[in-house]
């Protein structure tokens, strides 16, 4: 979810429903401006006793962020409803780096023209933030779940939002609290050109993410022992709110397109709405309500543009349109699969040839088996069986191929004359090996770990 500074009172009121589609319309960009914004969540810990550090204390969330003005970025504030201002973000030249609910740190990188910037911008981050935890005595996991917390022993962080979400998530789903303080992930944003390209690209990103699931899966631990599972982050969100998540089977219907989604999100209840600086708990409301002057918690109000933009945020299907597609199915991971996700979806949807030849794998596919599959992934990863046949395993080389070969098309090349073809390189070591990352360390949790999870934090980030 996006992070706000201010409210703009001066805004257009949403009159029509055309201001309902325009931000999704607006997206539409020729080919030569397609960018890539890659963002990715990590685990911080204290090194010394392995707890998840509070915000306010001394080396805590709070420091880690202002630590990194060294590095030219500069503090986001928000003010609490008592009046307390706390630093919420950094912005910068690599986009913004802010908190999620328990304190996971996430960087939402800028929009760049190559899966190189990318990795570089990337690269920078995870040196830079390296180099304070060395200062401040903490460290970082890339992994899509706490391997050993519980709920309570995670800290919250100071952001008005929160506060509103934690209420309400138990009341739509069990999961929804493991969702917020304990998962991390790696996303993907990209560009489409049109509402048709938008659509063909929603539909094949939908049908393979249980394959990127199973990929990135690396959550198999939950309070220091197994959970029976490869990607628990992806099965908290088969529990966490019915309203905001899953496969979307409108997104397959024949004429799907921009008014299908605006009537999807419409029906998908609100959180909050932010008026001067302060989030007013909506949670539950309906926004076609909202837009008849009808919101309890605004009652005689229209909502303003950034109100449909909130809006658009606290939606988390498989695949999320704003005015760009979000990919969202992978568990958080170390450096070289941070670079791998995007060199996925990049591959597959940035070249015609390459997304035609995805969608082809998985167009006469029935809801109800992308709906099995994409519910066998969290525990069968690679080895969940296949529509016609075979397993996962068998499709992901077909697809790894066709990834190739788009990103090959696309020629671009660093200063080495490398094209980006070989951030694949670690999504072809999996599925060569036929192991995901969680069988990896289910393997090390048995063998060289002896059932010691605090080995864990051994791991390189």
């Amino acid at each position: 979810m996006s992070t706000r500074e201010t409210s703009a009172l001066e805004e257009p009121r949403i009159e029509s429903r055309d201001q309902l589609v325009a931000p999704m319309q607006r997206g539409e960009k020729p080919i030569g401006q397609w960018r890539i914004g890659t963002e990715h969540e990590k685990l911080v810990y204290k090194t010394d006793d392995h707890r998840a550090p509070s915000y306010a204390e001394d080396g805590g969330i709070r420091d880690i962020l202002m630590a990194m003005r060294q590095f030219g970025w500069k503090p986001v504030e928000e003010a609490g409803p008592d009046g307390t201002v706390n630093v919420i973000a950094m912005s910068g030249s690599d986009g913004t780096i802010s908190l999620e609910p328990a304190g996971q740190l996430e960087l939402s990188g800028a929009a760049v023209e190559t899966l190189h910037q990318t990795c570089a911008e990337t690269g920078r981050h995870l040196t830079q933030v390296k180099s304070v935890g060395e200062d401040l005595d903490v460290g970082f996991l890339g992994l899509g779940m706490w391997p050993d917390k519980t709920r309570e022993d995670l800290p919250i962080m100071p952001k008005q939002r929160y506060s509103i979400m934690k209420r309400h998530m138990p009341t739509v789903g069990n999961l929804g609290l493991d969702m917020m303080l304990r998962t991390c992930t790696i996303q993907v944003n990209l560009d489409y050109s049109s509402e048709a390209d938008m659509a063909k690209k929603f539909r094949t990103g939908l049908a393979l993410q249980p394959l990127a699931t199973a990929l990135f899966a690396n959550s198999p631990f939950t309070e220091g022992k197994p959970n029976g599972l490869l990607s628990y982050r992806s099965h908290i969100w088969s529990d966490t709110d019915p309203h905001r998540t899953g496969m979307l089977p409108f997104v397959f219907d024949d004429g799907f397109g921009y008014e299908s989604y605006v009537d999807y999100m419409l029906d998908v209840p609100m959180y909050f709405v932010f008026r001067d600086g302060v989030y007013i708990d909506a949670a539950g409301q309906s926004f076609r309500d909202f837009l008849n002057g009808e919101l309890p918690a605004l009652p005689g109000e229209l909502p303003l543009q950034s109100d449909w933009w909130d809006h658009l945020s606290t939606a988390f299907p498989e695949v999320r349109l704003k005015s760009f597609l979000e990919m969202r199915g992978a568990d958080g991971g170390p450096w070289n699969r941070i670079c791998a996700l995007p060199a996925l979806w990049v591959g597959l949807l940035y070249d015609q040839g390459a997304l035609d030849a995805a969608w082809d794998l998985v167009k006469d596919w029935s809801m109800e088996e992308r709906e099995t599959l994409r519910n066998a992934v969290p525990a069968q990863a690679l080895d969940a069986a296949i529509p016609g046949g075979g397993i996962l395993r068998d499709l992901a080389q077909d697809v790894l191929d066709i990834a190739h070969a788009g990103l090959a098309a696309r020629g671009r090349l660093n200063s080495m004359g490398d094209n980006e073809t070989g951030f694949l390189n670690p999504l072809r070591q999996i599925v060569d090996s036929g192991k995901v990352p969680a069988q990896d360390l289910l393997e090390k949790f048995h063998g060289e770990w002896n059932g010691d999870i605090s080995r864990i934090y051994e791991e390189s980030f």
